[in-house]
């Protein structure tokens, strides 16, 4: 016989809340969607911008979807998951990052659809799986080749992306520096992002923007007597102090006599002094120091007309060996002659109240800087954002060696040819795959929604231009028809297109497994999960 007086058996602590099955799906899908309809209307050229404020008043305004992300104070697990395909996107090309996360939100959008008619989780996140992989060797059937010395396309590529940023203006010249600064520091076609610094600075219009030959540090000469400017420069790079070192072990001094102390004083001055003389001596005629120039030290150096900069950041300094030819020198006493780098100008200017040393007309140098201006912080801030993704599409372009159609020309010729996948299936994963080739037209249907256009009918036109063979055809949101984007330069790196269908695909395919989630209320309060007070026994029973 049953006892039907038998308590429930409850393991987890009081307060923690638990959602399961079809629950826990749909809350983590809302959430997903909620974070992919926050920047979706930033989307393409005609996307609109985002105004964030913080807690203490600072703003930023831009339609770069991963900074939107990073700015939002996310709490949601599900969202969170959502911002890193956005933070991975930006890493891993540094553009895309709102195509990546309208993608995601759109695949678990549809698979809701598919969970309501009673298709099991497993069977979509399985069908996604071969979804995805198709859609990679479609995209690389659909992609065209380009080179490190195709210059026009190169430019055209870093044009795109800067396309619906605030700098729309001046895209043609900025495509310019990021492409010629790119250009200057690959070396065959491997290019290290880090070795093109932006440096920005408010003042002036986005037009005087620059590309400097070399290394722009936002520090100014230590003395007011050190030449202003060097030309010809032979530039010692010192990863040592130039000071009196203090002794590791406590020493304490008695002076019985003031000549010693005097004597002390002098021994002192005595050893500042041959640091200077083995800097002229190795012949160098500026000096960048990572660590602090004593005063003394400063003195003789501007009596020898050396030019002086102190607390240079580490990565300055291997930006300047990379420019310079320089090495980066841990001891004073090694610096020797051949260890100097080579600049035709350092100089110090004055930018926006605050003083900068550059050092420019480097020969041959692997380490550049853009010089970003704009009439106040939020532009130049966005100059910044949209130099970042120009640079990072020159370097995906480069380094793979490939590049598709924009306009989301790309997107319609893959969801066509995903179709036609999805036929060659049988069985519940065909269902998947169509709701996986449905999803791949959100983005020009965002596009046509972001343009002021019908959605609907943009996609009839296009769907049509496609059927007909034309898979270069996409959509002109200036004129609103579907147009050969091919034709007018409309062209993204292929990696944009398939780490933001990985990242989005495997994002939607983990959140789709998830079939139970239990909010640990323990852990905000110190404890280690699991412990709980005497008397705190309540909870979900298992």
């Amino acid at each position: 016989m049953t006892n039907q007086n038998v308590q429930p058996i409850f393991i987890l602590p009081e307060g923690t809340l638990r959602s399961q099955g079809r629950n826990a799906q749909k809350a983590n899908i809302s959430a997903a969607k909620a974070v992919a309809d926050t920047v979706r209307t930033t989307l393409g050229p005609k996307g609109m911008d985002k105004m964030l404020v913080d807690s203490i008043g600072d703003v930023v305004i831009t339609n770069d979807g991963v900074t939107i992300l990073n700015e939002m104070e996310i709490e949601h697990p599900a969202a969170k998951m959502m911002v890193e395909i956005a933070k991975v996107q930006e890493d891993e090309v540094g553009d895309g990052t709102t195509t990546a996360v309208v993608l995601g939100g759109e695949l678990l959008k549809n698979a809701e659809s598919l969970l309501e008619k009673n298709i099991h989780p497993t069977v979509i996140a399985n069908g996604y799986k071969q979804a995805s992989e198709k859609a990679q060797a479609i995209l690389n059937e659909l992609s065209k080749p380009v080179s490190i010395k195709d210059t026009d396309v190169l430019k055209k590529i870093a044009m795109t992306a800067m396309t619906g940023k605030n700098v729309e203006i001046a895209r043609e010249k900025l495509a310019q520096i990021a492409l010629d600064a790119v250009l200057k520091v690959a070396e065959n076609s491997d290019i290290d992002r880090d070795d093109v610094k932006l440096e920005k600075k408010e003042g002036g219009g986005i037009d005087d923007s620059q590309l400097i030959d070399g290394v722009v540090i936002d520090k100014e000469k230590v003395h007011a007597d050190m030449p202003k400017s060097v030309k010809n420069a032979t530039i010692a790079l010192l990863d040592c102090a130039l000071e009196i070192k203090e002794t590791e072990t406590e020493a304490k001094i008695q002076v019985a006599d003031p000549k010693q102390l005097q004597a002390f004083l002098d021994q002192e001055e005595k050893m500042l002094k041959n640091m200077v003389e083995t800097i002229v001596k190795s012949g160098a005629t500026v000096v960048f120091c990572q660590k602090g120039i004593d005063d003394i030290v400063q003195h003789y150096l501007a009596k020898k007309e050396i030019y002086a900069a102190r607390r240079v950041k580490e990565s300055d300094m291997k930006a300047l060996a990379k420019a310079t030819g320089a090495r980066i020198i841990a001891s004073l006493n090694d610096l020797k002659a051949g260890d100097l780098g080579k600049a035709g100008l350092v100089e110090e200017r004055k930018l926006h109240k605050e003083s900068m040393t550059f050092v420019e007309r480097c020969k041959n140098p692997k380490s550049v800087t853009i010089l970003l201006r704009g009439g106040t912080e939020h532009v130049v801030a966005e100059v910044e954002r949209a130099m970042t993704d120009a640079i990072g599409d020159l370097i995906a372009a480069i380094i793979v060696g490939k590049f598709v159609v924009g306009g989301g020309a790309v997107e319609i010729e893959l969801a066509k040819r995903m179709r036609s996948f999805a036929e060659t299936l049988s069985g519940r994963e065909q269902l998947a795959v169509q709701a996986f080739a449905d999803s791949l037209e959100v983005i020009p249907r965002t596009l046509a929604e972001n343009a002021g256009l019908d959605p609907i009918d943009s996609l009839t036109e296009l769907k049509a231009k496609h059927d007909k063979g034309e898979a270069t055809a996409g959509l002109n949101v200036t004129t609103g028809r579907a147009e050969d984007m091919l034709a007018k330069g409309v062209i993204e790196p292929l990696k944009i297109k398939t780490q933001a269908i990985q990242s989005a695909s495997e994002a939607a395919i983990m959140l789709l497994r998830i079939d139970d989630v239990i909010s640990a209320s323990k852990l905000s309060r110190g404890g280690p999960p699991g412990m709980h007070e005497p008397g705190q026994m309540g909870g979900e029973d298992f």
